[in-house]
Order: structure tokens, then sequence, then C-alpha cells
């Protein structure tokens, strides 16, 4: 239910150097002659054998590597290639977003010391306490079982970091009979937020006010949950209230709900206060404003 990283040790092959073996200078000396009788004519001095070119190794021309290395790094250099980029000590800055919400409708709240959340376009509202978040253009709910509530309040919003302690919120349910429409919406909200098992009491007269300023009749419902979850942030017991009224087929609702053990002492007062303001309110006694612009840096 919710709610919405090998040292290489290769080595170059060597090669013999047979100038560097058994002689000196490059070449190898004669063999001492052997003994002989008779004196033989001087020989011609030994020619100077200059041994052929060995190929050119690393190892005994480091020099050339390191020419090699600076030619190559002088011409990417040249080419702009593996410079170092400094940045500007003058950061590119961006302009501030700026945003201007679009204008909505409120109404004057019609319990002393709470504050009203009314509908979008102003016709119909209730009151929440001081304590309460309006969050009038928020839809909240659940999937199982399927409940929807659009303008919306909070109590103690992001609570354990991640819920609130309660809300409210207006829907419909398909049934006619008010009573039978809140016990369903309260059921189903009671479910939905916290499982467990749900025993709603016996309906009670309420009425609501019209546009006009007449009554049309309305029943409230309200239902003492203990819930599935456990834990520190888990309810250990709720209540969900439900109000609602007729209108032909269907029914209109209003629900309230929370965490009757930490919402404060007086929260059964407080959820039944909410729904029982509930209202339709006349254009007279609603007025458009445009909130001021924000900016985002």
């Amino acid at each position: 239910m919710g709610l919405f990283s090998r040292r290489s040790d290769d080595t170059t092959p060597g090669y013999e150097d047979n100038a560097a073996l058994r002689g000196f200078g490059g070449y190898e000396p004669a063999d001492a002659p052997a003994p002989s009788p008779s004196p033989e004519p001087p020989r011609a001095p030994p020619k100077r054998i200059r041994p052929a070119p060995k190929p050119l190794k690393w190892r005994r021309a480091p020099w050339l590597g390191l020419v090699l290395i600076a030619l190559i790094a002088g011409v990417l250099n040249a080419l702009g290639v593996g410079k170092t980029h400094h940045a500007s000590s003058t950061p590119t800055s961006r302009p501030p977003r700026v945003e201007t919400p679009a204008p909505r409708t409120v109404v004057p709240a019609v319990t002393s010391g709470w504050q009203s959340v009314a509908a979008r376009d102003g016709s119909y509202a209730y009151d929440v306490p001081p304590n309460w978040e309006p969050a009038p253009t928020t839809q909240h709910g659940w999937d199982e079982p399927s409940i929807r509530l659009i303008t919306s309040a909070f109590l103690g919003k992001d609570f354990c970091a991640r819920d609130t302690l309660g809300g409210a919120g207006v829907t419909t349910e398909p049934l006619a009979d008010p009573e039978a429409a809140a016990r369903k919406a309260a059921t189903d909200l009671a479910t939905g937020a916290y499982g467990g098992t749900s025993q709603a009491g016996p309906g009670t007269d309420a009425q609501l006010t019209k546009a006009d300023g007449t009554k049309a009749p309305a029943r409230i419902v309200v239902a003492e949950v203990i819930p599935a979850a456990t834990g520190e942030c888990a309810a250990k017991h709720a209540l969900v209230a439900a109000m609602a009224f007729g209108n032909g087929s269907a029914s209109g609702v209003v629900v309230a709900y929370a965490d009757s053990d930490r919402s404060g002492p007086t929260i059964r007062d407080d959820l039944l206060g909410i729904l029982k303001s509930y209202r339709f309110v006349p254009a007279a006694d609603r007025s458009t404003i445009t909130p001021p612009p924000a900016t985002y840096r």
C-alpha cells in the first residue's frame, strides 16, 4: 500500500658485441707466433678492422630519445595541444531564474484562529488549525483501496523525515446515501493509509452551508484505527473522520485523519471541526491574489 583497476618485466633483447669482448679499440689482436727455427721476413702491421655499425639502441644513446621527446612536445605545444588552460578568474555567471506563480483564489476562514483551504476556483473551502499546512493544489491518496483526495492539507508534514501525522482532502463516492458514502471513504482511507483494523462508529448528523446561505444535511462517520505498521515512526492509534453530503446519484465527501497519539490532545475535536467547516463559498467572498515572483539562483 503506497501513498502515492603489470609491472612489465620485459627487457630489450641484448646482442653480443664481439668488438668489445677480447680487444680494445675495435679489433682482435693476433695470437703469439709459434717458435720457428729460421727467421721469417717481418710482417706488415695488422690492419685495423672497423666493425660494422651496430643498430642504435636506446640504452646506448638515451640523449637521442630525450631530444625526440623535446621535439614532439615542442610541436604539440605550438599547436596548442597539452597546454594547461587555467580557469578564468571571473566565473561565467548565469542569470537568476524568476518564476511567477499563477494567480489563485482565496477565501476567508470561518473558524476563528484557523486558516482556510480553498478549491482552485474558490467554490468551496474548509478550515484547518494553525499548525496544519494548507496544500490546496496537492492531490494525495492510496492505491489499495483506491482513494484520491484533492484540495489537501497536512499535519506534521515530513514527520520522521518521510511522513505526516495527518491530512485532509475532498473526494467523491458513487453512493447516493451520505452515511454509506462517509463510511466507505473512512474505511478505505483507514485501510490505505494505516492497514490493520478499523472500527467505524455510528453516523451522526451534520449540516453544511451552501453558497446561497442555506443549509444542507450531511452525515459524519468516525473510525478508530489500530495500524498494522510497527516501528518508531508508525502510529499506534489513528482516527479517520469523514463527512458526506448527497449530490444526486453520488456524494461529496470531506475526509480528515491523524495519528491520535502524537497529534495533540484535541485531535478528535480538530478533525470534526475541519469537517464541519466545509462550505460552499459565494462569489462575493472569493478574492484572487498573485503571489510574488520567486527567484532561484
